[in-house]
């Protein structure tokens, strides 16, 4: 099997379940974000030390490439997405919250503004956090324009940018507070 296929040589790119859009379209730009994120996050379970927090980050990837198909179907199709296929759900953020809810209850946030970069890992993790910031950015914008089924897409990302900067504190949890606080 070649990995090219030269079918997006003309600038166009084949949308899941069927049609052609623009590589500039919206879609492609939301969910390139979110494989984005989905890349930073394998760079963070990299680099990171604590084992939940790895585990954490394998499940949440395996939940974005869900994401990523909801994002690049169109709204007209979407009935065949979820015929076939999983979808985001009301219960995936709820497992979120509490994954957060969790994280929150076992340590103690610093109290003031954090300086990303006390470990590798909890560096990578603010990282995709904010990679994930600009894909739910871009998420909203196919929802305003009609253009996305799920708006628990938005919910999903919004709460998975919350989780992220969560493990990051949970990663360097034991590190001194001054390798991440803010300077004076």
């Amino acid at each position: 099997m070649r990995i090219y296929t030269k079918s997006g040589d003309e600038g166009e790119t084949g949308l899941f379940l069927g049609g052609r859009v623009s590589k500039a379209d919206p879609r492609p730009e939301a969910y390139g974000w979110s494989d984005s994120a989905v890349s930073a996050m394998g760079l963070a379970r990299a680099l990171c030390g604590d084992e939940r927090v790895k585990a954490v980050l394998l499940r949440v990837q395996r939940e974005m490439f869900t994401l990523g198909a909801e994002l690049a179907t169109d709204p007209s199709r979407y009935e065949q997405l979820e015929k076939h296929f999983a979808k985001i759900t009301p219960d995936m953020v709820k497992r979120l919250e509490g994954t957060i809810d969790e994280l929150n209850a076992e340590m103690e946030l610093p109290p003031e503004f954090i300086v990303p970069g006390g470990s590798p890992g909890s560096a990578a993790l603010d990282l995709a956090r904010t990679i994930v910031r600009t894909s739910e950015r871009r998420v909203v914008g196919l929802y305003e324009e009609g253009k996305m089924a799920n708006p628990e897409l938005l919910r999903y990302l919004n709460r998975l940018s919350d989780l992220l900067f969560m493990l990051a504190r949970f990663e360097d949890r034991v590190l001194p507070l001054e390798l991440t606080k803010e300077e004076d």
